[in-house]
């Protein structure tokens, strides 16, 4: 019984596969993977670079293993043979279910999930688990460079059926140490508070001062190192080094010592400058502006400004891609050094094609007119520039970037790539709203700047209120020809009727047709023409000592209560510049534009009217979304001439208005300004045969008008602070924008006459009588301003306070107004 037992066991051992670090060399007949779950069969063969009929060395053993665990699939595998058989026995790398993030709070999951991506560690992928200690020292290293040296990162895997894990990181981060002092040793010309004033790591701050940095980062530090290099080489020490720098902890590692060992060095003067290499012909003048004058202490700054400045230069030319070095040639004898600058200016680049991408709506033919680099001319850095910043002071461009792509095999040619970001063309208004004076009101409105995507303004407006109806169609052709001339034109028609809104009460209806034409001069400059005929009827006025002078030149002494008719033909000029950076929004640059327009001698009424609109943007920061905003309009009018003998004035239907959110914020829409003036007479006395004759004028009874009649004059002046918009992020800063702001202004009449008026008493329930040409009579307000782009068009909230108003103004804490932008 027992030999029995002895031989099956026996025969068991000679058939069971055994591992081949033990067998020698066989031919295989047959290839079995064993432990397969996720991989396929088929797949997992590709890995295995032999096949039946081979024969199995100890090399080949090797190379297979290698070749599977490259795949990435299995985390072990063992050889075996069972006879002629080749057996694979393979264990899967388990498959991450979820990626769990605990207890990081300087670190935000999304960039934590961007650098596993890079490790391959993603949900649905096997997971390799030697990649996660380096993971963890990665991360460990970043919390030491920004002082948190007690920081720790442990990464825990949790099995799940169906070979499956779920992985946690667990971050305890703890607080970063700051610095308890930084040592400067070997500095003997600049004191170490001068050297610390330029360092952004500060140590020993007052509690007060929570803008320093007082934590300990490692990349500050090497900022820091780098300005102090800066701070003086710029100021002729050009042997200055930082030798050594030793960080050191605290027992506790709560505080960081920092220690610089720096070697100052001597002033150096610059004793020569010489340019050599290809200066493509324009030697002298490469020279003359080189930005660096012998006799001069020695300035990093200057030199690195000096390259980058003749890198542009020769950009211009179509050398976009040259190469100026500076060579110092220093002379240790006399602390003087010698500047060599080397430029090679590389082959002259061509433009083979101009690409546009991100216009879903605009055509590529109407941003192409606003390019001003040309296809197979040479690439101009200069032609570049222009036309970014033509293209972003298009109203329906948000962004606007661009850049050059060279052609594989083509040393002197590349493509330009725009990329353009679009955002709403146009606005539309429309609403309906009541109230004690303006009873019912309608509006509706539509402006579109890139009309179907041509980059034409097509606008219409209707307006209905109580006391006017008004409509008005517009068209406008920015690139009338390919030149940029453009060519434009409006219709308009409005009825007027001020007896229910207690200002100067007349009816008017009004037609106008215009036409103008507009000739660029150079990139930023541009001059327009205009004509426009307008036909006006004035009736059932009410008697205003300001009104009564211009009606007077048209009654009918017949018909006293005839309506007044008149026509006119008004030309016009202007000039417009703009160097703004973006048509919306924009940050930095400005924009001004100056107008004239006179009516013809042939004109009913004869006048003039001249304006002047500007803005300057200056930017605090580099990131721009600190900016100052400085703007100013002026305007004046008046009549001119005279027609059948009469002088004539301005008409009251030309003045100026101020008030609302384009332009004193904080008082009601048109309500600053000269009030209109009546004067009664209070007694009269008799004749014989009935006839009444009026009193003493100087018993006369004034009353002021509780609107604004408007004046001839204005002068209106704003400054702003542009700031971050609380809550959002930068992304956001082309479509909403926040602004501290402070707006004066005021609007007057010269022809007043104020000693006619000033002795008269004044009726009940009128407004105090004030100095109407007098332009000092200014008011001012102060407030916050949002304004937003939304898919109606630009939004404008405006929360203000009257800093100064005068008797009679209307002031509003809250204004808020449809289409218009600062």
């Amino acid at each position: 019984m027992k030999c029995r037992h002895f031989l099956f066991a026996c025969s068991l051992l000679l058939t069971a596969p055994f591992t081949l670090a033990n067998s020698s060399e066989f031919v295989i007949d047959d290839i079995r993977i064993q432990g397969l779950q996720r991989v396929a069969l088929g797949a997992a063969l590709t890995y295995v670079p032999v096949q039946v009929g081979d024969t199995v060395t100890p090399f080949r053993t090797k190379q297979i293993i290698r070749s599977l665990y490259s795949s990435t699939h299995f985390e072990n595998i063992e050889l075996l043979r069972d006879g002629q058989t080749l057996v694979i026995k393979v264990s899967e790398r388990p498959t991450i279910s979820s990626i769990i993030f605990e207890g990081n709070d300087d670190i935000k999951d999304e960039q934590l999930q961007e650098s596993l991506d890079g490790s391959n560690i993603i949900v649905g992928e096997p997971l390799d688990k030697t990649v996660l200690t380096s993971i963890e020292n990665g991360l460990k290293d970043f919390y030491y460079s920004i002082g948190k040296y007690s920081a720790d990162v442990t990464a825990i895997i949790t099995p799940l059926p169906r070979n499956r894990v779920d992985l946690k990181i667990l971050f305890e981060e703890g607080d970063a140490a700051d610095i308890a002092q930084i040592n400067i040793v070997g500095n003997e010309i600049y004191s170490d508070e001068e050297l610390f004033d330029q360092m952004e790591l500060k140590f020993g701050a007052p509690w007060w001062d929570f803008m320093s940095e007082t934590r300990y980062q490692q990349q500050t530090l090497s900022g820091d190192m780098e300005t102090l290099t800066s701070y003086y080489m710029d100021r002729g020490y050009l042997r200055f080094a930082i030798d050594s720098t030793q960080v050191s902890m605290t027992p506790d590692k709560d505080g960081i010592y920092i220690t610089m060992n720096v070697s100052e060095g001597e002033k150096y003067t610059v004793s020569d400058i010489e340019l050599v290499g290809d200066l493509i012909g324009q030697d002298e003048y490469i020279k003359a502006i080189t930005p660096l004058r012998k006799g001069e202490l020695y300035n990093q700054a200057q030199v690195t400004y000096a390259e980058e400045f003749l890198s542009k230069y020769l950009g211009r030319f179509g050398y976009a891609y040259p190469t100026v070095t500076t060579i110092p040639e220093i002379n240790d004898d006399d602390n003087t050094v010698k500047l060599l600058l080397s430029i090679d200016p590389g082959k002259r680049i061509y433009v083979r094609r101009i690409n546009f991408e991100g216009n879903s709506t605009t055509a590529d033919d109407v941003l192409r007119q606003n390019v001003t680099q040309m296809e197979g001319a040479w690439l101009s850095n200069q032609a570049l520039e222009t036309s970014k910043a033509q293209l972003s002071r298009l109203t329906y461009m948000e962004e606007v970037e661009f850049d050059t792509v060279r052609l594989p095999g083509q040393e002197d040619q590349v493509d330009v790539n725009f990329s353009v970001k679009e955002q709403p063309a146009g606005s539309f208004n429309a609403g309906i709203g009541y109230g004690d004076r303006t009873k019912l009101s309608l509006q509706a409105g539509i402006q579109q700047d890139n009309f179907l995507g041509t980059g034409k303004r097509v606008a219409i407006n209707l307006n209905t209120v109580s006391y006017q109806q008004s409509v008005q169609l517009s068209y406008t052709d920015p690139y009338f020809t390919i030149d940029g001339i453009s060519l434009g034109g409006s219709i308009s028609y409005s009825e007027f009727d001020g007896s229910d809104f207690n200002v100067v009460s007349y009816n008017s209806k009004q037609y106008s047709v215009g036409a103008n034409i507009g000739y660029p001069i150079n990139a930023v400059n541009r001059i327009n023409f205009g004509l426009t005929y307008a036909n006006v009827e004035l009736f059932n006025r009410s008697f205003y000592e300001q009104t009564e002078r211009f009606y007077e030149q048209f009654l009918d002494e017949s018909n006293p209560d005839a309506a007044v008719k008149y026509e006119s033909l008004q030309a016009s000029v202007s000039w417009i510049r703009n160097t703004l950076n973006r048509g919306l929004f924009p940050s930095a640059g400005s924009s001004q534009r100056a107008s004239f327009s006179v009516t013809t001698p042939n004109s009913d009424v004869q006048y003039f009217k001249t304006m002047l609109d500007t803005k300057f943007y200056f930017p605090l920061t580099r990131s721009q979304r600190w900016t100052v905003l400085a703007r100013a309009r002026l305007g004046y009018g008046n009549g001119y001439g005279d027609v059948n003998g009469v002088e004539q004035i301005f008409p009251f239907t030309e003045n100026f208005t101020a008030g609302g959110s384009d332009t004193l914020r904080g008082f009601e829409n048109n309500t600053v300004g000269p009030r209109g003036v009546q004067r009664t007479s209070q007694s009269t006395i008799g004749t014989p045969d009935g006839v009444a004759i009026p009193g003493n004028p100087e018993n006369d009874l004034l009353f002021t008008s509780q609107r604004s009649l408007g004046g001839n004059a204005m002068a209106i002046a704003g400054l702003e602070l542009i700031v971050p918009t609380p809550f959002l992020d930068v992304e956001y800063d082309s479509s909403v924008r926040t602004s501290l702001f402070y707006d004066v202004g005021n609007v007057w009449d010269t022809e007043f006459d104020y000693d006619a008026y000033k002795d008269l008493s004044l009726s009940v329930n009128s407004d105090p009588l004030l100095d109407y040409s007098d332009w000092k009579n200014f008011r001012s307000s102060a407030g916050l301003s949002v304004q937003w782009v939304s898919p109606m068009g630009p939004l404008v909230f405006s929360f203000s306070r009257a800093i100064k108003e005068r008797p009679g103004d209307d002031a509003k804490f809250f204004t808020f107004n449809i289409g218009q932008t600062f």
